[in-house]
């Protein structure tokens, strides 16, 4: 006598078969979803969009970014809305629909209050001007006996004063005291940064900034230092005072890590006659001081 087939025998099984294929089906379809959702495989490469009009990528926006604006600052004879900030930054993969952090140059100024700078530093000074939105100008260097001190500040050559209301990205003037008349930098290095942050290190050494030239730059923004003048020697110590003089290109047609790396000291400048010998650090000991990194 034939046997019955197993199910017949056992109906149970029926049931439980039924109820793995059901999961399994529930399971394909769930990771379905969710690859679907998360976009699971489509990343883009993000775009570098520091100089570009926050209006315009908001209405193109290929990528549908959520574009948050953390900060506005006011730039003079720049228009606003002007992007000099992004996080991510450009090249980074990212999902549709992702948030880009912004920061954008403000459509109308703003006022600020004017810090207190007695008795700073120029690099203590530098860095309150800058968080309160503005722009620092000449360093201008006075007989004092305090050496690298703040003694007065301008406006278009009108004092202003701690507590003032003033305009963000007004341009000030110190007035620095020289102390002993023999007060020195080491020109700091700035090849491959940009031109908001060479002038900030330039300053912040008390030196001043001299002539910049962007000839055939399309982008100021972004376009970044190629050669300094004085070069940077990490050991010649320049006058208070001294102007660098700046050349850019853009950033785009150059590849700055590689310009950085194959920056060459140029030891015939180490005897500059201009330069002081007045107790000249190594290039080890600049990098790893504090008093000379910003």
């Amino acid at each position: 006598m034939a046997k019955e087939p197993l199910l017949k025998r056992h109906p149970w099984m029926m049931h439980v078969l039924v109820m793995i294929g059901i999961s399994i089906v529930i399971l394909v379809l769930v990771f379905l979803f969710i690859k679907i959702y998360a976009r699971q495989g489509k990343e883009y490469e993000l775009p570098d969009v520091v100089g570009s009009n926050i209006a315009a990528l908001r209405a193109e926006n290929p990528l549908a970014l959520d574009i948050v604006v953390l900060d506005s600052i006011f730039r003079p004879n720049t228009e606003g809305g002007l992007i000099l900030t992004q996080d991510p930054k450009g090249g980074t993969a990212v999902k549709k629909g992702r948030k880009l952090y912004v920061t954008i140059t403000a459509y109308n100024p703003e006022d600020a209050v004017f810090p207190e700078l007695a008795g700073l530093t120029v690099r203590q000074a530098v860095s309150e001007l800058r968080s309160c939105g503005l722009e620092i100008g000449r360093l201008k260097f006075v007989e004092d006996p305090y050496k690298n001190t703040i003694i007065d500040h301008t406006c278009k050559g009108k004092t202003v004063y701690a507590g003032q209301q003033i305009e963000r990205g007004s341009v000030i003037d110190l007035v620095v005291g020289l102390g002993d008349s023999t007060g020195s930098s080491v020109v700091p290095f700035v090849i491959g940064k940009t031109a908001d942050m060479a002038r900030r290190d330039i300053i912040a050494a008390s030196l001043n900034v001299g002539k910049e030239h962007f000839r055939g730059v399309k982008n100021r923004l972004t376009a970044v230092v190629y050669k300094q003048e004085p070069d940077y020697t990490g050991v010649s110590h320049y006058r208070y005072g001294t102007s660098i003089e700046l050349w850019y290109i853009d950033a785009e047609d150059t590849d700055v890590d590689k310009m950085i790396r194959e920056f060459k000291v140029d030891s015939t400048k180490i005897d500059d006659p201009n330069a002081i010998d007045d107790g000249r650090p190594t290039p080890e000991e600049i990098e790893s001081s504090d008093r000379w990194t910003w």
